[in-house]
């Protein structure tokens, strides 16, 4: 089949092969994350912060680090390669507490070598990849796998508060009956509700005269539409609401109210 025979039957997938990967091995730590994870390791094995290293970045090269004697890495590695990473570390006796994708972390070679944490959270990375994330370590000699709700707890916790904290507030507009937008025509598809604007009741604009004094206007542009086409506009909308009703009794409740 041809590229352009290929675009034509199947589009989105013809255009999903060209969108950027969001792959474990781009997953980068955000800041808020790393310091619950320091911390925990610091409370728990009480290795001081002046001997965590972070070898792990864009364009590094784990094996050419330079180690210093007693240091800890604590990082997170690509994934991809994390079994690799973990027996280069046991095999040198470097101290390690690494990221790792948490339904697969009893996988590696070397599983019974390293203790294998596994918390029920799952991790926004920087990329906005969201991944269940676990962990792996040299540092406890005793066990080999452990369900961690606490260190867990904190990394929801640390993860839901960044997240509110950088999800931008979008301003949300009441229009009156008198202007339409495709957004609200699509809230009228939405609702089962068919509605149609004859092109002799409308004409486009980009603002309303208040918005344009504030530096405002209609996201994507909207319809100012004729006296009647507004009343349609306004039925339309009364029909897309399930609304509930007065009863006999009730309204002649309502009539002595007052």
């Amino acid at each position: 089949m041809s590229q352009s025979r290929e675009s034509f039957t199947d589009y989105d997938g013809f255009v999903e092969k060209f969108k950027p990967k969001k792959t474990t091995d781009d997953c980068y730590t955000p800041p808020e994350i790393y310091a619950v994870v320091l911390d925990y390791v610091r409370e728990r094995w009480g290795v001081e912060e002046a001997d965590v290293v972070r070898p792990f970045w864009p364009g590094g090269d784990y094996e050419a680090f330079e180690y210093p004697e007693g240091c800890v890495v604590v990082d997170n590695p690509p994934f991809s390669i994390l079994s690799k990473i973990q027996a280069f570390y046991l095999e040198r006796g470097i101290r390690f507490f690494l990221f790792a994708p948490s339904l697969t972390c009893l996988s590696g070679k070397r599983c019974m070598e390293v203790d294998h944490i596994v918390c029920d959270c799952s991790i926004t990375y920087e990329n906005g990849a969201v991944v269940r994330t676990g962990f792996v370590t040299n540092l406890d000699g005793e066990n080999v796998l452990e369900a961690e709700p606490e260190l867990g707890r904190r990394l929801n916790e640390a993860n839901d508060t960044r997240l509110k904290a950088t999800r931008k507030a979008v301003a949300k507009y009441e229009y009156p009956d008198d202007v339409i937008t495709a957004a609200r025509a699509q809230w009228f598809a939405a609702h089962g509700t068919p509605y149609r604007v004859r092109r002799r009741d409308a004409c486009r604009i980009s603002a309303l005269d208040e918005q344009r004094e504030r530096g405002k206007g209609i996201f994507g542009g909207g319809l100012l539409l004729s006296r009647a086409a507004a009343a349609e506009r306004a039925a339309a909308e009364r029909a897309a609401v399930e609304r509930w009703h007065l009863s006999d009794r009730e309204r002649a409740v309502q009539v002595a109210l007052g």
